[in-house]
């Protein structure tokens, strides 16, 4: 078990605080697909009695996180090919929406935004730490959804980002991609900043593609 702490939130009760906390972790990677769910052990980590843990796991179980195994226990979800498929079958609908519409209402902050952010996200490879990358990833991507100036949409991509987290950071262990990926978010920029619809939809189908089959062929191997 990956160290992780408990993210205090005042508003909330304690069992939601765990809940979030346990997600979190699950994915950021701390808790690793397959890895067993002790309730004591994560009772006494996290410093809370085991009914809140045991609350926690049954909620992730119901949003396919965590699975119960017979006569093992609670142990989180393994990353599947379908899974996969399915999340980013959803991703590239609302993201090629999304882009459509950013090539449409993006203000001059928002490119100046964009550009900081591709920036910034070549620059987190230098600090060799996954989670860093992925939240300059993640970042880069939110500056185009709050471009489209449709709060619905960003919402319904915000509550898929959570989804997506796990696989981001598989995709984002191929170090042979980290070049590709800087290299595709610049052309994505550029394209936006021309208002070239088809040629952003176009690239941001590409690069959610390259995507799937990297992760693909890493759950592949990992099987094999």
């Amino acid at each position: 078990m990956k160290d992780f702490e408990m993210t205090i939130d005042e508003y909330l009760p304690l069992r939601d605080v765990v809940f979030n906390t346990l997600r979190r972790a699950i994915l950021k990677g701390e808790l690793e697909p397959g890895e067993r769910l002790m309730e004591i052990a994560l009772a006494n980590k996290l410093g809370v009695s085991r009914t809140p843990i045991r609350e926690a796991i049954r909620k992730l179980e119901l949003e396919g996180l965590v699975v119960m195994i017979p006569r093992k226990g609670a142990e989180v979800a393994r990353i599947t090919e379908k899974d996969l498929r399915d999340v980013l079958e959803v991703r590239t609908s609302l993201e090629k929406l999304a882009i459509e519409l950013a090539c449409d209402r993006i203000t001059e902050d928002d490119i100046h935004d964009l550009k900081l952010a591709c920036k910034n996200f070549e620059e987190s490879f230098g600090k060799d730490d996954l989670t860093t990358i992925a939240e300059k990833d993640v970042a880069f991507h939110d500056i185009i959804f709050r471009s489209t100036k449709n709060a619905r949409l960003i919402q319904i991509l915000n509550n898929l980002r959570e989804q997506m987290y796990r696989y981001r950071l598989e995709y984002l262990k191929d170090t042979q991609s980290h070049d590709r990926l800087v290299e595709e978010h610049q052309r994505i920029v550029d394209a936006i900043i021309d208002k070239n619809k088809e040629e952003a939809v176009r690239l941001i189908q590409e690069h959610i593609y390259i995507q799937e089959l990297t992760v693909i062929k890493k759950l592949q191997e990992q099987e094999a």
